[in-house]
């Protein structure tokens, strides 16, 4: 069964998970995870596996790696404009 998470709240769903953590692991946990972004949505569990990092010692260090691994559209209104000036 899959889980749908906004990406406000995938904090909660990463306290699932026993630290520290190896990425495989990580990413095994949350693959039944769907991810909802403000345009568009992605597997947890995929974008766990294209981090950089092998080993996340917390929560914190775990959702700082997703947060750098985030697609464009995965922040931001759609179509929100920066502004000018």
């Amino acid at each position: 069964m899959t889980r749908e998470v906004k990406l406000s709240h995938v904090e909660s769903v990463l306290d699932e998970l026993s630290y520290p953590a190896t990425r495989e692991t990580a990413a095994t946990e949350f693959e039944d995870v769907t991810v909802l972004f403000a345009d568009g949505e992605r597997n947890l569990g995929e974008l766990i596996s294209e981090v950089p990092a092998d080993e996340f010692d917390s929560n914190d260090e775990l959702q700082s790696e997703i947060n750098n691994a985030l697609p464009r559209e995965a922040v931001g209104e759609p179509y929100q404009s920066e502004g000018e000036g």
